[in-house]
């Protein structure tokens, strides 16, 4: 029954990774070694949402 208030930690992390996006776009016009460590940072979080999507497959 609790299930419904957990939290998808898929989810969670597919918006992180669009946020990270959004704002190394955002930052691409302002700061491009700021927007590359953002777009390193959404990288990183991809690699481990692929490896949690894997486990779940």
């Amino acid at each position: 029954m609790w299930e419904i208030f957990k939290k998808n930690p898929v989810k969670k992390l597919q918006q992180k990774h669009a946020e990270l996006l959004a704002e190394a776009h955002r930052m691409s016009a302002v700061d491009r070694s700021k927007s590359d460590a953002l777009v390193a940072q959404a990288a990183d979080v991809e690699a481990e949402l692929m490896k949690l999507l894997s486990k779940d497959a």
